[in-house]
Parts: structure tokens; C-alpha cells; sequence
């Protein structure tokens, strides 16, 4: 290369990235629409009829119990009963 003459250099390519905004805003609106509207709806609402609780519980325990008392009692006043 000759005096007086100056060399250029290659300038490097520039690589363009296509713009994104708008459609990735897009796809997360879209999403999130789609997740919201897939969202399980659960409602509490009061019976229409009365909770009824039954209390049918059997006194057999007690009714024992004093029979045996009865019977403990009959036994010390009586001992040659058996």
C-alpha cells in the first residue's frame, strides 16, 4: 500500500433484531385472559332447609350403672343371698 494512501477498514454489520414489544404484549394479555377465565368459581350458599342434628344417644350406661348400685346395695344387706 502505497505512501499517502490510507486503508478503511470493513465497518462490522449490524444485526437487527425485529421488533417484539407489540406482539409478546400480545401473548401475555392473551394468557393472562385465558388464565383468569380458567379460574374455578366456588359459592357458599346457606341450606335451604334446617341442619338437623339427631340426639337419639342410648342411656345404657346410666341404666347399668344403677342396676349395679341396686344390686351392690342388695347384696351387702343380704349376704347369704348367693
Amino acid at each position: 500500500m502505497g505512501a499517502g494512501r490510507t486503508e478503511e477498514r470493513p465497518q462490522p454489520m449490524k444485526i437487527t433484531r425485529p421488533d417484539l414489544g407489540a406482539p409478546l404484549l400480545a401473548v401475555v394479555l392473551l394468557a393472562g385472559t385465558v388464565l383468569a377465565a380458567c379460574q374455578p368459581t366456588v359459592k357458599v350458599e346457606a341450606p335451604q332447609e334446617p341442619i338437623t342434628i339427631n340426639l337419639n344417644i342410648k342411656l345404657d350406661a346410666e341404666v347399668r350403672l344403677k342396676i349395679e348400685e341396686q344390686a351392690q346395695e342388695d347384696i351387702a344387706a343380704n349376704p347369704d343371698i348367693f
